[in-house]
């Protein structure tokens, strides 16, 4: 159940303009779940948590309001999480700033490696911005997919900040 998991928040992270990866040794690290309440049924494999949900796994960090996991034979084949908004951050190797998603529902396919973000999606990778109705990553072939909802009334927009030079002196100039 752990790699899944940490597949589904990784993922959230890879939606970005540039790549981001998660820390190493999250996919290593116990999962924590805690929420005001939980329903399992095992015959169903459905786990169903319930107010003021909160995920943890190393550096991964889930809040919402419900956050529902579907299992067979004890894989986790999908993963729903609702919230007004739903917070996800995680931070990558190599990263001083985590990256930030919001939305208002997060979907997460293991069989199709896809994970979806919908209703006022938002992700933050560094000063960088993405954001649509529905933000959609492939990650078996690294493409995002995003658009604006039905009614036309939210647009995508992306935000790429300049790389900041070096702090360093310029090179001298040739006369």
């Amino acid at each position: 159940m752990r790699p899944i998991l940490s597949a589904l928040l990784t993922l959230l992270a890879a939606c970005c303009a540039a790549p981001a990866f998660a820390l190493s040794s999250d996919k290593e690290q116990p999962i924590n779940v805690e929420a005001d309440s939980v329903e399992i049924d095992h015959k169903q494999g459905v786990s169903v948590y319930k107010g003021n949900v909160t995920l943890t796994q190393g550096s991964i960090h889930l809040d919402a309001d419900i956050v529902t996991l579907y299992s067979r034979n004890n894989d986790i084949e999908k993963a729903f999480a609702e919230g007004k908004p739903a917070h996800y951050r995680q931070r990558p190797d190599g990263k001083q700033e985590d990256v930030r998603a919001q939305s208002q529902r997060m979907e997460y396919y293991t069989g199709t490696g896809k994970l979806i973000l919908l209703e006022g999606a938002h992700v933050w990778q560094e000063q960088n911005q993405f954001s649509g109705n529905r933000i959609e990553y492939d990650v078996e072939r690294s493409v995002v997919n995003a658009s604006m909802a039905k009614s036309g009334k939210e647009r995508v927009r992306v935000i790429i900040q300049p790389k900041k030079k070096s702090s360093g002196p310029a090179p001298p100039t040739q006369p």
